[in-house]
């Protein structure tokens, strides 16, 4: 693995992290807690699963095309004012949901809420790349991604519980009352960092200039491919999670939130390994790695799906340590990709965001169309995006391993 000199961990600026893992959290928040209601909405609403579904994929949607907006936003105009309009929109967008007469009213206000929610992580994200250089924006991405799993673990048991208390509309409102804390608390607590360069940069071309000169960048690409493809597995099991499990292997929907909680728990814990690895080794080296145990997990997974070899025994261990990849890939994809041009750090973390929501979709979708009552579908599509990723980040992204010279025999 690349070595990087030793270092000491600086101290960490918890608060600040917290709240950034909080603006990142808006997605997984918004997507988990409410997976446990879909049946009692198709009830409540007279739509058929079908109509549901769409209901996931018009946030997926919103989540990819919103931080095209948002990134170079926050180059020009400053990061907080981003995030606070975003907000804004999401709260209003969530009480909407909650007030939502039909499957059609929901599907557009859950595409609206998740226009307004993903300001906060394409924003922090930037945030993050503002104060921090490349390895220490690993690591504090990794945070992030701690504070950010915590959601997965939590949101579909509170889900749960509100639903049973109070009914699925007090889901959204729940969600409307936790973007309006988290909003308050960055427009009382969090600075400006944006720097003038940045400022100029972006007022000096406009958006597509702006993306046009980030695609022109090939070791970018790779990082924002690399880790949209690895965040792809996620989006697949998030969507694929209800069947598999309760459908597939006959786990009660009372326990499916343990199970993905401890999926989530896997993601967390590699998220943290991951950031102590970085005080002895470089983000790269840490990919190279990664990428090439997730592509054999992968491959692995793919041949226990399909042949049904060990069922839930085989996997379930193997999606748990597919899983937790991701808490390798991300962080440190999105650190590469944001060091290749700094200038434009809002506009690269919307490249990448936009990315992985748009590709995550994709293979969910496909996912779901292929699916035929066993999990063949789930893993062979988990098999080609972690190769896929393992393969676009040596051929674009990561420089060459450096040669170990044979000394004089």
């Amino acid at each position: 693995m690349d070595r990087a000199p030793p270092s000491t961990a600086p101290a960490t600026p918890w608060g600040l992290v917290i709240l950034l893992g909080a603006l990142t959290a808006f997605a997984p928040m918004s997507i988990d807690m409410y997976l446990p209601s879909l049946p009692a909405i198709g009830q409540d609403l007279q739509a058929g699963a079908a109509g549901v579904q769409i209901t996931v994929a018009a946030f997926f949607a919103g989540m990819a095309l919103g931080q095209f907006f948002y990134g170079p936003a926050s180059d020009r105009f400053g990061r907080r004012a981003p995030i606070l309009v975003g907000v804004t929109i999401y709260v209003a967008a969530s009480a909407a949901c909650a007030l939502a007469t039909s499957v059609d009213m929901l599907i557009a206000a859950r595409f609206v809420q998740a226009l307004g929610g993903c300001a906060g992580g394409v924003v922090a994200r930037a945030v993050v790349r503002d104060r921090f250089d490349h390895t220490e924006t690993a690591r504090m991405l990794s945070l992030l991604t701690l504070i950010m799993g915590i959601a997965p673990i939590v949101a579909p048991l509170l889900g749960g519980l509100i639903l049973q208390v109070a009914g699925w509309r007090a889901i959204f409102w729940t969600l409307a009352l936790f973007g309006a804390v988290v909003g308050l608390v960055t427009l009382l607590r969090l600075d400006e960092s944006r720097s003038e360069a940045t400022a100029a940069q972006a007022r000096a071309e406009n958006p597509l200039r702006a993306f046009g000169a980030l695609l022109r960048q090939r070791r970018l690409v790779g990082y924002a491919l690399a880790g949209a493809l690895n965040g792809a597995v996620l989006f697949t099991y998030i969507s694929a999670s209800p069947g598999l499990l309760i459908e597939i292997y006959g786990i009660s929907p009372s326990h499916f939130g343990w199970v993905f909680g401890l999926n989530a728990a896997g993601v967390i814990g590699a998220s943290q390994i991951n950031r102590h690895l970085l005080l002895r080794a470089t983000p790269d080296g840490v990919l190279r790695r990664a990428s090439l145990v997730g592509a054999i997990l992968g491959l692995t997974l793919a041949g226990a799906a399909v042949t049904g070899l060990g069922e839930r025994w085989t996997v379930l261990p193997l999606l748990f340590l597919m899983l937790s990849t991701y808490g390798f890939m991300q962080g440190n994809t999105m650190a590469g990709a944001l060091s290749i041009d700094p200038s434009r750090s809002g506009s690269a973390s919307a490249l990448m965001g936009g990315a992985s929501f748009g590709v995550g979709a994709v293979a969910a979708s496909l996912t779901g169309l292929f699916y035929d009552g066993t999990p063949a579908a789930m893993g062979l599509a988990m098999a080609l995006a972690m190769t896929g990723s393992a393969l676009v980040l040596r051929l674009w992204a990561l420089p060459p391993e450096p040669r170990v010279q044979a000394g004089p025999a």
